[in-house]
């Protein structure tokens, strides 16, 4: 039987009429409530604290799966290219504690949380995590005073935390649905018009700069998943081949907001997968969890939370988005940093 929880969701993508009336009251309750919360960090009325370096906040208006992660592994990546010393500020979902830790290579992602330490693992920029960003900048900086700019993960309505931009990330397949409501009616944190107050949206999922989606704001960026080969975990060098899987079990396991999108997108790459196991969202993960196969593909975002023992029937499948047009000089010119090329 479903749980109350998978049946809201299934509400969100096919409204009923019975939980639509039932709910949209509390929809409009949590829209006033978040409003006046806004309106009084806004106001002065609750403090929030600026840091000593620009803060540029990564967000959406949407709960779970809009594709952020990814857009920020972009943009940090954007914005060392063009020689700018990034850090990251994240509260860490799935972490076992709630104090700021600030990011080492022997983190582990029950101190770090999974998607602050792949982003540390992926790009190499220094990472803070804590339940208060302004802590984990703080801490940040003291460990590495050369940062000159901060990208929060996520915390579009953490306003304790001033900003110096906003960028929203927005998942293609939403923006042209009508049943867009807030929670619990609809998936949503802030209205859609909050969207006309950021500094820039990016569409994820889409193919390439879309027309389409100027309606949703001035500035508009695209983001598209690029699929890298599959690598064995532990051993990014060493390169699944896909033409001798015909003949074994393949399973497939991911722990992230949407994993059948993980599991598509490995049935696209012709993988056969015997099973697939889809687990919560930020959920822990150990090798004695794995199902038995010849070979177990996971995303890199479970694969963070597997530090000892790495078996060798294990491959991650790695992804990078690609912003179009380029985000991280916009980013630079806004904050009157950019150096060029």
């Amino acid at each position: 039987m479903p749980k109350l929880h998978q049946i809201i969701e299934q509400h969100w993508q096919r409204p009923n009429l019975i939980l639509g009336i039932l709910l949209w009251p509390l929809s409009r309750l949590f829209q006033v409530v978040a409003a006046v919360r806004r309106k009084l960090y806004m106001s002065g009325r609750l403090k929030s604290e600026q840091l000593p370096v620009p803060v540029v906040v990564v967000g959406n208006i949407h709960v779970g799966g809009a594709g952020k992660t990814p857009v920020v592994a972009a943009l940090v990546r954007g914005l060392q290219a063009d020689g700018i010393q990034v850090g990251i500020v994240s509260r860490g979902y799935g972490r076992s504690g709630n104090s700021v830790h600030v990011l080492h290579p022997q983190s582990r992602s029950d101190e770090a949380g999974d998607e602050p330490l792949m982003l540390y693992r992926q790009t190499g920029a220094p990472t803070a995590v804590g339940s208060s960003r302004v802590g984990a900048g703080k801490a940040l900086l003291a460990a590495y005073p050369d940062i000159e700019l901060i990208i929060a993960d996520d915390g579009l309505q953490h306003y304790a935390l001033r900003r110096d931009m906003e960028i929203v990330v927005f998942p293609a397949a939403d923006s042209g649905r009508k049943h867009l409501d807030l929670l619990p009616n609809g998936g949503l944190r802030e209205p859609m018009s909050r969207l006309r107050t950021v500094d820039a949206v990016v569409v994820s999922g889409s193919r390439g700069y879309a027309e389409d989606y100027r309606h949703l704001h001035t500035h508009i960026y695209s983001s598209r998943l690029e699929i890298k080969p599959i690598y064995r975990i532990g051993k990014p060098d060493e390169y699944l081949d896909i033409g001798r899987l015909k003949q074994l079990k393949v399973v497939a396991v991911a722990g992230i907001a949407k994993p059948e999108r993980f599991f598509d997108t490995l049935r696209s790459m012709g993988i056969a997968l015997a099973e697939t196991r889809a687990l919560p969202d930020h959920a822990a993960l150990r090798v004695a969890d794995l199902p038995v196969a010849d070979v177990v593909v996971i995303t890199e975002k479970d694969a963070v939370k597997l530090s000892d023992g790495l078996p060798q029937n294990v491959w991650v499948l790695p992804v990078c988005a690609i912003i179009e047009p380029d985000l991280a000089a916009f980013v630079a010119r806004r904050l009157n940093m950019f150096r060029g090329k």
